[in-house]
């Protein structure tokens, strides 16, 4: 039976935000995870990269287990809670990776914390903003669930068969009446509505050694992509035979790029690399 991860939670400010820990000496490595999400899709990259790293999943704000209804819900909130976890439970510099918002979030606090952040890894994130209509078909979307789903068949049955349908599937959290999820609708519309603004500057400003990982169906064009690059050529880019929840659908390659990244000792090699196949 696979051993529970070390829970912490810590307070900053009027939230509690719920921290997964796999102990260990090695370096530190902080994981933030996308919208609507909770560290525990992210427990099997942390535990393939145990005992050469120590991982940190924290829930974020409004999600999991952490603080479900902030007051504060802005970006400039969401950095302020990866710093803290990088100072006050790491203790110190980390290895930043994030997916999806989790990677946005990343981005935005390797330029406002350098002095935190080793070496930044970007699944599927990108610094131009987001369309405020998609905000609010993304809140529609999580308003529009049937809930309390009565068992996780009928919440599957529901979401769909990917993978992200079954890992908000297991998440779910038994209530009064059967399952819900470990979020609110609106409060994630209203995540997701603060990242509307292109964030190039900061993109520009980050001075970490930086990985940015695309899913070949993900989010983005190619020529988003290659805008990305081009406004900040040091960056390795990877490829990933997946969609946007690449973590889930291709783990192997995901952690092989992951771990490779992670564990050098320098800038990396040049402005891409070849796809990696899943």
């Amino acid at each position: 039976m696979t051993e529970p991860l070390r829970a912490t939670v810590l307070r900053r400010e009027d939230v509690d935000l719920h921290v997964l820990d796999t102990g260990g000496d090695g370096p530190p490595v902080l994981v933030l995870h996308g919208l609507a999400g909770s560290a525990r899709e992210f427990e099997p990259t942390a535990r393939a990269l145990a005992p050469d790293f120590r991982v940190l999943l924290p829930d974020q704000r409004g999600h999991g287990r952490s603080t479900r209804r902030p007051a504060d819900t802005s970006r400039a909130a969401f950095v302020a809670d990866a710093a803290a976890v990088a100072e006050r439970v790491a203790g110190g510099p980390v290895r930043l990776v994030g997916q999806s918002l989790g990677a946005h979030t990343a981005l935005l606090t390797a330029a406002a914390r350098p002095d935190l952040v080793e070496r930044l890894v970007l699944l599927e994130g990108h610094p131009a903003g987001d369309d405020p209509e998609g905000a609010a078909r993304i809140g529609a979307f999580l308003a529009s669930w049937p809930l309390p789903f009565p068992d996780r068949e009928a919440a599957r049955a529901f979401l769909g068969p990917d993978l992200l349908s079954a890992s908000w599937a297991a998440d779910l959290a038994e209530g009064p009446g059967g399952l819900r999820p470990r979020f609110d609708a609106d409060v994630m519309q209203a995540v997701i509505a603060a990242a509307d603004r292109p964030r190039w500057a900061e993109w520009e400003s980050v001075s970490a050694p930086t990985l940015a990982v695309f899913a070949d169906t993900g989010l983005f064009t190619e020529a988003q992509k290659d805008e990305m690059i081009a406004r900040r050529p040091a960056t390795v880019r990877a490829d990933l035979d997946a969609s946007h929840d690449a973590h889930l659908e291709v783990p192997d390659a995901w952690i092989a790029l992951l771990r490779g990244f992670l564990a050098g000792a320098g800038p990396g090699p040049g402005p891409a690399t070849g796809p990696a196949e899943g």
